[in-house]
């Protein structure tokens, strides 16, 4: 599942086949309003289906109709890009780094009370992938896939930048360091928890954020725009809500409090009686200092490291990958029949 049409057409770059270039083949009953994209990832037949719009309402909606229409469901791979926390347990985190939830939590009406847990199906998987031997081959399947991802997006003249934007385009400031007009700007100046719709659509640069206010880090290597990138791997708790984290200070407070590691926006709309994995890249630091520059990378070593996940799901085919008949079908962003 997708939220958005980018974190879609970066996992549709990762299909190996696809079953519907003539038409939808399957169908999908009287109330369902999703629209899917089938095929096959690796051993698994898969459907692809973009929601509505962003929040867990949509993902609500999508999920159910979803399991209308695809009987057989067993697995979600939900797919896209996040908010994360620049520091994660005892490793910094970088932008186009991958999340991997083993709980998720909503954070709009937050309550620790064990809910967000993950389908019984999928635990077994995610305390597998949580080892340092199984994380060490996710990591290596999913640069490999995103190689793959680059590489297919070029021979498509894709439109959209999935290579690494460079380091120097990686930065972040204090928490209480908001992204807002330095002067001449009385929404900005009046509210010191508050900055304008301009400032939100503008980049650091182009407001006057101070470079100086940056926190300096050790990045992995100082790697230029289009260098190799193999992402990070963090497998932990997800805070999700309908309301996108753009405060450092609430960042770090939720953070804390509740032990989540990123912010996303659909995972708590898709419940404990779905089997569902969310898997998202981190676009941005979950702070006011938002850009675009990131998301279609992130969008794409999320969905790398979700073929890498893939692999592992246990497949009930007997090697032969054709076009499943009619009816047999289940769904995910990811998903097998």
């Amino acid at each position: 599942m997708c939220a958005l049409s980018r974190e879609a057409d970066a996992v549709l770059l990762l299909f190996d086949e696809f079953w519907d270039e003539a038409g939808d083949p399957y169908g999908r009953v009287k109330s369902d309003t999703n629209f899917y994209i089938t095929g096959r990832i690796g051993k698994h037949n898969v459907v692809l289906t973009i929601m509505s719009g962003m929040g867990t309402n949509s993902a609500t909606y999508a999920a159910v109709n979803l399991r209308a229409s695809y009987t057989g469901l067993q697995l979600i791979l939900l797919v896209g890009i996040c908010g994360g926390l620049p520091r994660i347990g005892d490793k910094d985190a970088y932008l186009g780094d991958v999340v991997v939830s083993k709980q998720v939590v909503g954070y709009d009406n937050m309550l620790d009370d064990g809910t967000g847990r993950p389908n019984a199906d999928v635990r077994p998987l995610l305390a597998a992938l949580d080892t340092e031997f199984m994380e060490k081959r996710l990591k290596m399947a999913a640069a490999i896939h995103l190689k793959e991802l680059q590489q297919e997006a070029k021979e498509q003249m894709r439109r959209a930048e999935y290579h690494y934007p460079g380091a120097k385009n990686d930065a972040i400031y204090p928490p209480e360091y908001s992204h807002k007009h330095k002067d001449l700007c009385r929404a900005c100046a009046e509210n010191p928890d508050f900055f304008c719709r301009s400032a939100f659509q503008s980049s650091c640069a182009e407001i006057g954020c101070e470079p100086d206010k940056l926190i300096p880090r050790e990045h992995r290597e100082d790697l230029p725009k289009g260098a190799d990138f193999a992402p990070e791997i963090f497998i932990g708790r997800l805070g999700s809500g309908n309301t996108v984290m753009k405060s450092g200070l609430d960042r770090d407070r939720i953070a804390a409090k509740y032990n989540v590691v990123a912010f996303e926006m659909e995972g708590a709309g898709i419940g404990e009686e779905f089997p569902c994995i969310v898997v998202k890249g981190i676009c941005d630091y979950a702070d006011s200092h938002k850009n675009k520059i990131w998301q279609n990378f992130a969008a794409a070593t999320a969905a790398s490291v979700a073929k890498a996940i893939l692999a592992w799901f246990p497949s009930s085919s007997d090697g032969q990958y054709e076009p499943p008949p009619k009816g047999m079908t289940w769904y995910s962003l990811f998903s097998k029949y």
